[in-house]
């Protein structure tokens, strides 16, 4: 009998509280510059140094496979997740060797410092080839290990810039909704009656031509739109203003916002609103691209019927 040898796997593991783009372009170098079979992407139950996340496991897991199962040769796992407990990294690779030849293991910079504090680390150290994914600001020091590969990547955003909403630039759009909606939480009020407010609000205010677009069944990056005209260039400004105001109160959280002459346009999540003088409103017909969104997710859930 044939010993067949096992497909080479490095190990991608970590909170992914929540995944970004930055971990997308580690996947996709690693993929490049490892000489492997497969890439294995394990969303921890619980980090061994945290004590909670903000997502909870099955919803990182569902982010993981949004972002990574249409790239070939990469795999999401949940054994870690199955296991219901922290896991140590020692534990995985050992588990994984019994289909796979674990030969690396994918970390940031910023472990090295506590590194030599990791569950079985001289094991480890004596198995697995490191692969350091720099971070500005954490050295890559590797006087401690066996062998290690570097990979130059310095994405300036952390999930944890996510979480406390400095940055959700390099959120991908594909989760982009359902991660707003986790880290801002469950609001108070319904999704109809904060509407209710908001266009009462700009309504009082003297905005004009006041539009809501559901777009709940839609691939979008919110759930609700909210389209307005202002007056006039200062206008669009006391809007924005009057709208803070008014809103603050019912816990609402501007996560971001854009502003140009032109147009002002806020994020709270779920809902995003768009004010802008007319002009700016005929010339890019936002309304068109929206209507044409709502259209085509009831075609969908027509033919879906049939």
């Amino acid at each position: 009998m044939v010993n067949q040898s096992k497909p080479t796997a490095a190990i991608f593991g970590g909170s992914f509280d929540p995944p970004h783009r930055g971990h997308q372009n580690i996947v996709e170098i690693a993929i490049k510059n490892l000489d492997i079979d497969t890439l294995l992407i394990v969303p921890a139950y619980l980090n061994p140094f945290k004590t909670s996340s903000l997502a909870d496991a099955k919803q990182r897991l569902k982010w993981c496979h949004t972002l990574f199962d249409d790239i070939p040769d990469v795999m999401v796992d949940d054994y870690e997740i199955k296991e219901g407990k922290s896991t140590t990294t020692s534990q995985s690779v050992k588990y994984f060797n019994r289909v796979f030849d674990v030969k690396y293991l994918i970390i940031g910079s910023d472990n090295l410092s506590t590194l030599t504090k990791w569950h079985e680390f001289k094991w480890l150290n004596s198995h697995i080839v490191w692969v350091i994914v720099t971070r500005k600001g954490h050295p890559v020091k590797t006087n401690m290990l066996r062998a290690w590969k570097i990979l130059e990547l310095d994405v300036p955003v952390t999930s944890t810039d996510i979480r406390e909403l400095k940055d959700l630039t390099y959120v991908d759009k594909k989760i982009k909704k359902s991660v707003k909606k986790t880290v801002k939480g469950q609001p108070s009020m319904t999704t109809e009656e904060r509407i209710e407010s908001i266009v009462k609000i700009l309504d009082e205010k003297k905005a004009e031509e006041i539009e809501v677009f559901n777009l709940d069944d839609a691939d979008y990056i919110a759930d609700r739109v909210v389209i307005a005209n202002s007056l006039n260039l200062k206008h669009t400004q006391a809007l924005f203003d009057h709208l803070k105001e008014g809103l603050k109160p019912q816990g609402e959280i501007f996560l971001h916002s854009d502003v140009s002459d032109e147009w002002i346009v806020a994020d709270l999540g779920d809902i995003l609103i768009h004010i802008m003088i007319p002009e700016y409103r005929q010339r890019y017909s936002l309304e068109t691209f929206l209507s044409e969104l709502v259209e085509n997710q009831q075609k969908n859930k027509e033919a879906k019927n049939l």
